[in-house]
């Protein structure tokens, strides 16, 4: 039987089986995914022609990649530009010449050896990032460090695309195992007819290629926004999903129109989205369709494992796999050495990128289109790939055993705390600052829920008797359980100032009644938690510093009272400031290069002094 309703009972069967089964063995839902592959593929036969639904199932990795750049914002994205160019681009490069000499020693053409060498300079962005989300992993170095080099990797996809075609053979052949050379005719490609750029000059492609992207980041900036009120106005939540949906498929299919990878393109969409206020909407509605359709793509990859052709012939088979992971291997150990990776964090990342990955498949595909490889040795690069893909989640219990033998102190390895208590109070950050807020507010009898993602801290403050919950204050779980939706004060006292702001907006989204009191770290960030939604925002430094220029005064010259009143006034006119120039900051530009901002900065300052200045004269006439 193969009807569609006989496959999706087989697919979901074998997932709601071996997922569960893996999870609670603590091998990971990706290697449980494999597992039900390979048995009800090569094993039991029940699934004919599994590769038919990988175009369908590569839609969970185009998912994944646009929740991930919701996750970011170009600043961000910004602020990694030297590990994605220097950390992943060296990756990149080094792994893929590495492979392409070794493939050349090997006794093939240059030209197979450059694609060989691409091919397996990349790595499976599907399962590692949904391995290091899954363990808690994501946010430690080595986590960041990998997602930089997977993000690189996918944005190298293009380039490779473009080179391969030029690496064709002149005519048009195909290679058998012995060595005999015969003529090919690969077919149509079903999706050419849907190509924009077919047929057209570079120029024109180019010209092509950046109207597409320019065109995702211009609705993405201009026309999200009014569709959703749009929507809104319907009051219909499968809406909001069907929106949803819409703008991850329409972005994947222009992107795929013009020849570049969809994965990228949603990506950057994700990223454009990611300081709006639908992201959480977004985030909620394709997070079902994500986690479903990437079970599935690692479903139909472990049911595309050739085992005939590997019990065929094992050995080298399974040789040249662990050669090419170990070579990958060693590339990134000395690269992690380079960028300062240590301990757990160099070995994360070691590990976890020594696979080759699902962008693999697509250019061996592309590769046999074009006449770059010759069948038999395509059969035997896919088989390569689906196994480095298979052995992948093996190395992540290597991981998790060896991280074990060095310690149990590394917060990133423990889970959230279950919170079992709601309070009119929520206090997310227990640091220097928010402890003196905690013990203020409970030293008159009401109730805080402390928030953390510092398990020192946490554990700190549990000795002294103060009840803590760890995790990330940032994740829209943990404040609902912690009791967002009732809470009467939210104290957002984060050491990350990002973090701090991402609070603020999605706890004013949540809850428009709720009086947010925000910790900044400066001036500029005042003005972000202002833009944010917060009621009152406290200058870390601010009143200490405040307080160090009034013992100046007294000091200097004036009494206790001169001083006090020079403190009280200049308090009450950075007030004044701080909203005149709200009016005028610019998010998108540095105070130097903001004239309006700096010559009202400089009038406020020529106020306060004469403010002052005439404040102290009055006094001394009083006195007198």
């Amino acid at each position: 039987m193969d009807g569609v309703l006989f496959q999706a009972t087989v697919f979901l069967l074998a997932a709601v089986i071996a997922v569960p089964i893996a999870a609670r063995l603590g091998m990971g839902s990706v290697l449980g995914y494999l597992l039900a592959g390979v048995v009800i593929g090569p094993v039991l036969g029940l699934i004919h022609q599994p590769e038919s639904l990988l175009h369908y199932a590569e839609f969970g990795v185009v998912m994944m990649l646009f929740l991930i750049g919701l996750e970011l914002d170009p600043r961000a994205l910004w602020a990694m530009r030297h590990k994605l160019l220097g950390l992943g681009g060296m990756q990149i490069a080094l792994t893929g010449g590495a492979i392409m000499v070794g493939t050349m020693l090997y006794g093939f053409s240059i030209n197979i050896s450059i694609a060989v060498g691409m091919i397996f300079a990349l790595s499976s962005t599907a399962i590692v990032l949904q391995t290091l989300n899954e363990k808690n992993l994501m946010k430690t170095s080595g986590g960041r460090s990998a997602f930089s080099v997977l993000l690189t990797q996918d944005i190298a996809v293009i380039p490779m695309l473009a080179i391969l075609p030029l690496l064709a053979m002149p005519e048009v052949m195909e290679i058998t195992a012995n060595g005999s050379i015969v003529k090919s005719d690969h077919g149509h490609d079903a999706h050419a007819s849907y190509s924009l750029v077919e047929g057209l000059p570079g120029w024109g492609v180019t010209l092509v290629t950046l109207g597409a992207v320019g065109a995702v980041v211009l609705a993405g900036m201009y026309l999200v926004g009014p569709i959703f009120h749009f929507i809104h106005g319907a009051r219909l939540r499968e809406m909001y999903t069907a929106f949803a949906l819409l703008i991850v498929v329409g972005i994947a299919l222009l992107m795929t129109m013009v020849g570049l990878s969809p994965a990228l393109g949603t990506f950057l969409a994700g990223v454009l989205l990611a300081n709006t206020e639908f992201r959480h909407e977004l985030e909620s509605d394709i997070q079902p369709f994500k986690g479903l359709l990437l079970g599935l793509f690692f479903i139909t990859v472990g049911a595309q494992i050739d085992f005939p052709g590997f019990f065929a012939n094992p050995l080298p088979i399974l040789g040249v796999t662990l050669g090419i992971m170990f070579i990958k291997g060693v590339i990134l150990y000395i690269l992690g050495r380079a960028f300062n990776l240590r301990g757990r964090d160099q070995m994360l990342f070691t590990l976890s990128l020594a696979q080759a990955g699902e962008f693999g498949f697509v250019l061996i595909s592309f590769s046999l289109q074009q006449n770059v490889l010759p069948p038999y040795l395509a059969e035997h690069l896919m088989l390569i790939v689906a196994l480095s893909m298979l052995i992948t989640p093996l190395l992540f219990i290597v991981y998790d055993i060896a991280s074990r033998k060095l310690g149990d102190g590394d917060e990133a390895l423990r889970p959230d705390d279950e919170i079992d208590e709601q309070g009119p109070i929520i206090i997310a950050g227990i640091g220097r600052f928010g402890q003196i807020v905690n013990r203020l507010v409970r030293s008159v009898g009401l109730k805080t829920v402390v928030l953390d993602h510092d398990i020192r801290t946490i554990e700190l403050m549990r000795r002294f008797g103060v009840k803590g919950f760890f995790g990330d204050p940032t994740r829209p779980e943990l404040l609902h359980a912690a009791g967002l939706a009732n809470a009467r004060v939210l104290v957002a006292a984060l050491d990350d100032p990002a973090a701090t702001t991402r609070l603020v907006k999605h706890a004013r989204r949540e809850h428009p009644a709720l009086h947010i009191v925000a910790r900044a770290h400066d001036r500029h960030h005042v003005y972000q938690l202002y833009q944010a939604g917060a009621n009152d925002i406290v200058r870390e430094m601010f009143d200490s510093s405040l307080r160090a220029g009034r013992y100046v005064l007294e000091n200097s010259g004036l009494n206790d009272y001169e001083a006090a009143q020079a403190e009280q006034a200049f308090y009450q006119h950075d007030r004044y400031t701080l909203r005149e120039l709200a009016d005028l900051w610019d998010p998108e530009r540095s105070a130097a290069e903001n004239p309006e901002y700096i010559a009202r900065a400089r009038e406020l300052e020529k106020e306060l002094e004469l403010s002052l200045l005439t404040l102290l004269e009055q006094d001394k006439e009083k006195r007198a």
